[in-house]
């Protein structure tokens, strides 16, 4: 048996290299299809880790609270707030705490100025807790410090983005940038972060939270963002928990009402982006998945191209002893290694197309191929093949000897 199984496969390969264009083109659908989902796959799979490790780095106990306000209530005019107040509440009463800061975003103009530069960033008013809870560092000069919320200081802290954008000097401490038509002096300058999505996450302006309030005048309804990070010893789920018992109180919501707010942890994100990622990857996957069946469509065809032009040959087999089995498996076996040949091919063809997709665009993560995709390639390319060949191969056994022989 084992004789017959590497004559098969001998056999198998010696027709395949003899008819090498042939061969090649029969498994073009084949090479297609597994590199289109292999190149999906090497691509997602890059983004997934390169989002991982970035919410990794913002820590598994940090917590992020922000109001939410569903469509149809903002249709109406109706929007929820976080208010101060509630950031006193969870404050004074919030357990397992390590740290927490507000967050306000401007909301008149984001536009910063220098000399003859104008730029638009992403400015927040925040406090000295922000460093611990957002793990930003200072490159050079110094972070806030609660005596510029006490004072309500005209400082501020930029990002490497905004010291770009702004073609300030290398070291911009001590220069002076206008916001919101006020002059700012800036005391630090923030740690690079890189991109994320295509989105920098060093374009960002800080100033004390005190300084933010002001600047936007007595607002009857503040709408602020909560971030804290818990002690060592806290859960995360009983923490939020706790704090969204205290923020439903503190709105007066009843039982049947929902919240109108969310609190999020780093991996609900990353859960959330896996499962948007992960949808992608298998619609995309199912739509390019039919280039495999059309490629063993077309290794059915051939093969039995291939049984036509070989009765001759298949019956003087069956005349010295060849058993039914005997032609099934050859049939079988030239059928799968087209497939996989195809298989392997489409494979190193899709990473390198996900390798050139990822290097071209910039700040994009490298292509990385998982263990099991390249499992599924090859073991769906190889179902492809002895589903389509099974059909060539049992006519090709069911030949009569005789009839075979006299086939011209």
């Amino acid at each position: 048996m084992f004789f017959a199984l590497f004559e098969s496969f001998r056999s198998a390969l010696i027709s395949i290299f003899a008819h090498g264009l042939r061969s090649f083109l029969t498994t073009l659908g084949i090479v297609i299809g597994v590199a289109s989902v292999i190149a999906v796959i090497s691509v997602t799979e890059g983004m997934s880790s390169f989002i991982g490790d970035t919410f990794a780095s913002l820590g598994s106990n940090s917590l992020t609270i922000q109001s939410y306000t569903p469509f149809e209530d903002q249709m109406k005019g109706i929007r929820a707030h976080l208010t101060p107040e509630d950031l006193e509440l969870i404050s004074r009463r919030g357990e397992g705490i390590a740290s927490i800061t507000p967050i306000l975003y401007a909301s008149r103009s984001s536009q910063i100025k220098f000399g003859s530069q104008t730029a638009f960033s992403q400015i927040m008013g925040t406090t000295y807790a922000f460093q611990e809870v957002s793990q930003s560092y200072i490159s050079s000069g110094r972070f806030l410090a609660p005596s510029d919320n006490d004072t309500r200081r005209r400082i501020a802290i930029i990002g490497e983005k905004v010291r770009d954008n702004l073609n300030l000097p290398e070291n911009p401490v001590n220069e002076y940038v206008e916001i919101s038509g006020e002059w700012f002096k800036i005391v630090g300058l923030l740690e690079p972060k890189g991109d994320i999505m295509g989105q920098s996450r060093d374009d960002t302006v800080l100033m004390p939270y005190t300084t933010m309030r002001s600047l936007q005048g007595n607002q009857a309804l503040t709408d602020i963002q909560i971030q804290l990070s818990l002690s060592d010893s806290a859960e995360v789920d009983v923490v939020a928990q706790q704090l969204t018992s205290l923020l439903r109180n503190a709105h007066n919501l009843s039982s049947e009402e929902d919240d109108d707010f969310t609190i999020q942890t780093a991996e609900q994100l990353m859960e959330t982006f896996d499962s948007i990622i992960n949808m992608v990857t298998i619609v995309i996957g199912g739509i390019v998945s039919i280039s495999l069946l059309v490629g063993g469509i077309g290794i059915m065809n051939i093969m039995l191209v291939s049984v036509t032009e070989r009765t001759r040959e298949i019956g003087i087999c069956k005349a010295i002893g060849a058993k039914r089995h005997h032609i099934l498996m050859q049939f079988l076996i030239e059928a799968l290694l087209l497939s996989l040949l195809g298989g392997l091919i489409g494979l190193a063809l899709g990473y390198g197309l996900g390798t050139l997709i990822s290097s071209t665009i910039p700040s994009f993560p490298a292509a990385s191929i998982p263990l099991w995709s390249i499992a599924l390639a090859l073991g769906f390319s190889g179902f492809v093949g002895v589903l389509f060949g099974i059909l060539p191969a049992a006519k090709a056994a069911n030949l009569d000897p005789i009839d075979a022989l006299r086939y011209e």
